[in-house]
């Protein structure tokens, strides 16, 4: 018989095993119903890797590019499994790469090597049972701000050949959208020189052309308040843009672990009955991954017949 031991108590267990919140996660997390292809080079310059969780028998399925989260100064894809087999479980291939992060680098490298982890996912979907028509980028914390620059600043893509019309919406969990001024020393170091911090703000570069955003955060998140998301939401609105905002009053979801970092932790299979967190992402992936595609301003179709 399976006794089911409370994630409080499993929590408590594994932390006295000195491993991680990702680790317990991961360790849960299912190994079936998807394909794992883990550490393909997407990036020949700098030796980047990534992950693709595939669902099995899946064709032309919707693709999410996810990125990690933590300061821009720390993490790996290993952590993130869950996060793969959750959107795999919705019958979503899902992309999760690694970049580079401080001190290695400084802004805008990391939202660059985002941009070609992107157009590697284009490039590569179909191999993987995805629909290259079909991409989205998400993100948690500094992950949606990589992701969030990517929707909203069209250079990023634009220098890896791409537009942002490239991708059918983006998925933000609890990003940095909107951080001025910038007061703590590492972030100062990351963004500078100070005269360019405003050109790392994704809410500068709202202008009503960005793909539908999806932007979730929890009320009494402790580390990136959620003025963050409500501000970026106002300015996509305000600008004509396309915007669902989804606010948890509190989320909590293991001992010990803030809502901050709930928000990611409840993507994944012993966590995700307790909020309709992945219900929110998957419809909201479903419903744009089949809408027509957004026209290009100055693009027009031409006539039929015409040459």
């Amino acid at each position: 018989m399976h006794v089911r031991t409370p994630i409080a108590a499993l929590t408590a267990l594994f932390l006295l095993a000195g491993c991680t919140g990702p680790q317990l996660l991961n360790s849960m997390t299912p190994t079936r119903g998807y394909a794992w292809a883990s550490n393909l080079v997407y990036d020949e310059a700098t030796g980047l890797r990534l992950d693709v969780f595939t669902p099995d028998q899946t064709r032309n399925a919707p693709v999410i590019v996810f990125f990690f989260g933590n300061r821009w100064t720390e993490g790996d894809k290993e952590q993130y499994r869950f996060v793969g087999e959750a959107l795999a479980s919705q019958g979503f291939v899902a992309v999760v790469p690694n970049y580079r992060m401080y001190p290695q680098v400084r802004f805008p490298a990391f939202v660059q090597d985002g941009a070609r982890a992107v157009a590697w996912a284009r490039a590569n979907a179909a191999r993987y049972g995805g629909d290259p028509k079909k991409l989205f980028v998400m993100g948690h914390s500094a992950g949606a701000h990589i992701a969030a620059m990517l929707a909203l600043n069209e250079e990023y893509l634009k220098g890896v050949g791409g537009t942002r019309y490239w991708l059918k919406g983006m998925i933000g969990l609890a990003g940095p959208y909107d951080f001025l001024p910038i007061v703590a020393p590492d972030l100062r170091d990351i963004f500078g020189p100070e005269d360019r911090f405003e050109l790392s703000q994704p809410l500068n570069f709202a202008d009503g052309e960005n793909p539908p955003l999806l932007l979730v955060h929890a009320e009494d998140d402790p580390k990136i308040p959620i003025r963050n998301t409500r501000n970026l939401a106002d300015r996509v609105r305000h600008e004509g843009g396309w915007v669902d905002l989804v606010v948890y009053p509190e989320l909590k979801c293991m001992f010990g672990v803030d809502s901050h970092s709930c928000l990611v932790a409840a993507l994944s299979s012993p966590l995700r009955q307790r909020s309709d967190l992945l219900g929110h992402i998957a419809d909201f992936v479903r419903v744009h991954a089949e809408a027509p595609d957004r026209e290009q301003p100055g693009i027009k179709a031409s006539p039929i017949g015409s040459r």
